[in-house]
């Protein structure tokens, strides 16, 4: 039975492939027909779901449903029926849009399966299938030489990654002697012996791969480079495939937190991403570069709380960062009135009475969140969230009525109680041992506690002390991206060169053979 819900589920995207190869005009209906028989087969593999969680047996040799398979796989589905409307009408008049919409589902048709996958050879095969897939994708303008670069780099790093998670499945093949990954999750949980070697490979490989699937500092340029394929592939990268790095150690979360330098490796590599991608997201005038940005850095926060033990908040993280970002790139026109309207309204930089007065109302909200639900656990998380609520409620503490005040206040506290309450019931959900969760001010605590407060401080400097020479010095340093990507294109053109195309300028002068003279070269 689960065997045929999920065929039943990656048909639609096969047969919807077929439909929008075809012209819309004439297959409009027969679209609307496949994407209402999603639904219905997503709802079917919720009530699958529903049935199997009181029993066992709930995997079979190819495909596995749980309650984090299917969060993230009802969050494919949603995400695929928003692009493919929004394509309709982005690539009208398209000529190479059948081209498109084939790309487009093979991609969530790969990325399906690698979340349903319960065999390492299926897994490994849907993973190389979404980066080839995706490659026609962020090429769609294969004119565009910054586009082409940065589809070039990034078809080198993927063929890293798939080389490090082929490693990696070796390795675990070898030490469990079991393909299913059920079985080796189950392996790695009742496992009390001492971890071999092949273990500490393995998880390191999947650490990088995380790492690298998840744009983190310094092989992130690509990311911030591809904004120029077409927007709906914008917001399928950045909103579903480029999540999937932090799935990939929520699966093996077993294996991965009992193995400290792969811990440490994500802690070290996604905070630091996390500290630098948000301070340099600041200093971006692209609202969809800066949205890229913004993506490597949530995409470093959620690794750090899957190190840290954190699922349940790993997994809020990546459902909520998806649907924002999409709807941010599908509405990236919108967003240059909002900008205009925020740069031209008046900024003043509240006094040291709002800040001290926010501070002391968010730690209080934020200690009776944390005491209302029993948590325990590492303090930082809850640091982060006191940092962005002193700085919401010190912009906001200027209204001189006291009724202005409650009403701040409020919408503060119902903040509050739908994260707790979130975060409490995904607890359940995402079930992971008490011992590979991180206790309060431990190593892996205090480091991204250190990295919250400097990015608060720095944050601080950048925008109300912008007028000091040392804060002028780093802004320009950060502006820069650090020149990391630079380093990184000129190495990835040493080892793999990439012929650009030409633009269109340069093919007038290599047609007509035109040589510049002296004046016009000064």
């Amino acid at each position: 039975m689960l065997t045929t819900l999920v065929i039943l589920l990656l048909l639609h995207f096969v047969v919807a492939a077929f439909v929008m190869g075809k012209s819309m005009a004439q297959n409009g209906f027969l679209f609307r027909v496949t994407n209402l028989f999603a639904l219905g087969v997503g709802l079917c593999l919720v009530l699958a779901w529903g049935y199997w969680s009181t029993s066992k047996s709930n995997a079979n040799t190819l495909f596995e449903i749980n309650f984090l398979r299917l969060c993230v796989v009802s969050l494919i589905g949603f995400m695929s029926f928003v692009l493919l409307r929004y394509s309709i009408h982005y690539l009208d008049g398209d000529k190479l849009r059948g081209r498109y919409f084939r790309s487009l589902l093979i991609t969530l048709l790969c990325v399906t399966v690698v979340v349903l996958s319960n065999h390492l050879i299926l897994f490994w095969v849907s993973w190389v299938g979404i980066s080839l897939s995706l490659h026609r994708l962020l090429v769609f303008y294969p004119n565009r030489p910054r586009a082409a670069l940065a589809a070039h780099k990034k078809f080198i790093l993927a063929r890293l990654a798939e080389s490090a998670l082929l490693g990696a499945f070796i390795c675990i093949y070898l030490t469990t002697g079991s393909l299913q990954v059920n079985e080796i999750l189950e392996f790695y949980s009742t496992y009390t012996g001492a971890i071999t070697a092949l273990d500490q490979t393995a998880a390191i490989l999947l650490a990088v791969v995380a790492l690298i699937k998840c744009a983190q500092l310094p092989v992130h340029g690509w990311l911030m480079q591809v904004v120029e394929s077409p927007t709906p592939v914008s917001a399928l990268l950045h909103a579903g495939i480029i999540n999937l790095g932090g799935f990939l150690v929520m699966l093996f979360g077993a294996l991965v937190l009992r193995v400290e330098a792969a811990k440490w490796l994500l802690l070290i590599v996604a905070g630091i991403t996390t500290l630098l991608a948000a301070l340099i997201m600041t200093t971006r005038i692209s609202l969809k570069v800066r949205l890229a940005w913004s993506t490597s850095a949530q995409m470093g926060l959620m690794l750090v709380e899957c190190a840290l033990g954190l699922y349940e908040l790993a997994l809020l993280h990546l459902l909520a960062h998806s649907a924002y970002k999409a709807h941010a790139f599908l509405n990236a026109s919108q967003w240059v009135h909002e900008d205009l309207t925020r740069r031209m309204s008046k900024q003043v930089e509240p006094p040291f009475w709002q800040w001290f007065g926010a501070l002391g109302v968010a730690m209080g909200l934020v200690y009776g969140a944390a005491s209302s639900i029993g948590y325990q656990g590492p303090v930082s998380i809850w640091a982060l969230m006191i940092g962005a609520l002193t700085v919401w409620l010190a912009l906001r503490f200027e209204a001189q009525v006291l009724r202005s005040y409650w009403k701040i206040l409020g919408i503060a506290l119902v903040l509050l109680v739908v994260y707790s309450v979130q975060k409490w019931l995904l607890h359940f959900m995402v079930a992971l041992p008490d011992e590979l969760r991180t206790q309060a001010f431990s190593a892996s605590d205090v480091w991204l506690l250190t990295i919250v407060i400097t990015l608060a401080i720095v944050n601080y400097l950048l925008y109300y002390r912008a007028h000091l020479p040392l804060v002028q010095k780093l802004s320009r340093l950060l502006y820069a991206g650090l020149y990391l990507d630079e380093w990184m294109t000129r190495l990835t053109i040493l080892l793999w060169p990439v012929q650009l195309p030409r633009t269109k300028k340069q093919k007038y002068l290599a047609k007509h053979h035109y040589t510049p003279n002296l004046e016009e070269l000064k």
